[in-house]
């Protein structure tokens, strides 16, 4: 720990001393109801941060995801700022793709294209693409293998931005694969 560290965790112990001895001054004459309290508050607080630190697990449990159904459509609810979201494997590496109709290819980001075998520094970014960071450098690959809720595609055209990309896009290389792309009622539906 450096110095300022130890005095800022020294100071909160002070502070923290001297509000809980001022609690037990002010109800020193009701201790128990106090303990009572201060344990009702230790037990929400201690509530909170294991919320807090599942909430990861409790979302994916209890939120909708994506399915498959016997007749080879796959339906998708909406997700997080209205967004439509795809888990589907790429060379056998799973990755979270944006559904996004509006783009034209399949596009990678450099992160999601390392997990799937291919290596940016490698590729050649002979493209251009233009997004809402501006234009952006992309470079050509052909993915083998595209699996969605075991259906397999491949080889499937698609580009690895060059850019800042916190999500894959899933464009419209791959969507075009489906006879029929349908919104309705926050759910994405997808028909072969």
């Amino acid at each position: 720990m450096s110095t300022e560290q130890i005095m800022q965790l020294t100071y909160l112990v002070l502070l923290g001393a001297a509000i809980g001895g001022s609690a037990i001054v002010a109800g020193r004459n009701n201790l128990g109801k106090m303990a009572q309290q201060a344990a009702i508050w230790a037990l929400i607080f201690v509530g909170v941060i294991g919320a807090y630190g599942l909430w990861g697990d409790i979302s994916q449990n209890v939120s909708p995801r994506q399915s498959a159904m016997a007749d080879g459509t796959i339906t998708v609810p909406r997700g997080a700022g209205g967004h439509y979201f795809l888990n589907i494997d790429v060379n056998g590496t799973p990755v979270r793709f944006i559904v996004d109709t509006g783009a034209s290819q399949v596009v990678l980001s450099e992160r999601d294209a390392r997990r799937a075998g291919i290596d940016p520094d490698s590729l050649t970014y002979s493209g251009m693409a233009a997004t809402a960071n501006g234009m952006v450098p992309t470079a050509p690959v052909m993915l083998d293998t595209m699996t969605l809720e075991g259906v397999t595609e491949g080889p499937v055209a698609a580009v690895v931005n060059g850019g800042e990309m916190d999500e894959s896009l899933l464009g419209m290389t791959y969507l075009g694969l489906y006879d029929r792309i349908e919104i309705a009622n926050n759910t994405l539906v997808l028909t072969r």
